[in-house]
């Protein structure tokens, strides 16, 4: 594009603008990494010029030229790149893109200023979690409290809120259980230890030798993924619980008559057998 004849500087000048100035970059597992922006360098004057291109990117790796070269009253736009660490914590960081005119017309410059564009790279906030149950498998007896332990991990980049439920309630308390969560919500700091989070249970109440396998449904969700994402990002982990059968005193009564009177109806047949046999010898 050239510059108007009126608005000609007769010093060597350059200007740089950039666009997007705002640069959104994902950094979870398997995103790019990468935000770019377009930057146009201007040159006012009726000279060629070679504009050295300096790039401070705020920590983050960065790709663009080193230098370009404007023709007298027209403009160039080349490309800068910066790509985030994989996982990085959610951050902003300020991106300078700076041209100082080096040479005009092949002749040094003698008076270099230099003219910059900043950008602002955004470091997203991304979910991620981790369930882990303490004791994938328990048994117990009927009718006892019980704490399960589970443990949740963020492994997401910023702090996040996590609502916790039991998935499958509904239908333990159909079963006979009692559940109880003392904790519904709680906050976790990205990459921190795991959070412990109890779920009380009472077995049902079970009559006679009846053995049973329950599935308990622990459900974390990350509040961000709701909020944010648009899809809820959540993980189960699932505890089996056997829960035995007691013995019960009397039980056993029933089946120990049943086999006495089997057993006397066996005999008192022998004993008839043996009366007809007797008769039939006389």
């Amino acid at each position: 594009m050239a510059v108007p004849a009126a608005a000609q500087s007769p010093n060597p000048d350059i200007d740089i603008q950039c666009s997007p100035s705002n640069i959104p970059i994902d950094v979870y597992p398997g995103s790019t990494r990468v935000g770019i922006t377009y930057c146009t360098a201007t040159n006012p004057t009726g000279y060629s010029e070679t504009v050295r291109i300096t790039i401070t990117s705020g920590g983050l790796a960065f790709a663009g030229p080193g230098s370009v070269t404007v023709g007298a009253t027209s403009s160039i736009t080349f490309e800068v790149t910066v790509r985030g660490d994989l996982r990085m914590p959610e951050t902003t960081r300020v991106v300078s893109i700076a041209g100082t005119v080096e040479t005009f017309n092949g002749a040094p410059n003698p008076n270099p200023v230099q003219k910059t564009a900043n950008v602002m790279v955004v470091v997203k906030q991304f979910s991620r979690l981790q369930v882990e149950a303490s004791e994938p498998f328990k048994q117990l007896r009927p009718k006892v409290d019980y704490y399960f332990e589970f443990k949740v991990y963020n492994q997401g980049n910023a702090l996040d809120k996590f609502n916790i439920e039991v998935a499958n309630r509904d239908e333990l308390e159909e079963a006979g259980f009692q559940i109880s969560l003392p904790l519904i919500s709680t906050e976790i700091d990205a990459q921190a230890p795991a959070q412990k989070v109890n779920v009380l249970t009472r077995t049902p109440k079970i009559q006679g030798w009846t053995d049973n396998y329950y599935q308990l449904q622990f459900k974390a969700t990350s509040d961000f993924s709701v909020r944010t994402e648009g899809i809820p990002n959540y993980q189960v982990q699932m505890v089996t619980v056997y829960v035995r059968g007691v013995y019960l005193p009397g039980f056993e009564i029933i089946p120990t008559l049943s086999m006495l009177a089997f057993a006397a109806a066996i005999a008192y047949r022998r004993m008839d057998d043996e009366e007809i046999e007797l008769i039939e010898e006389v």
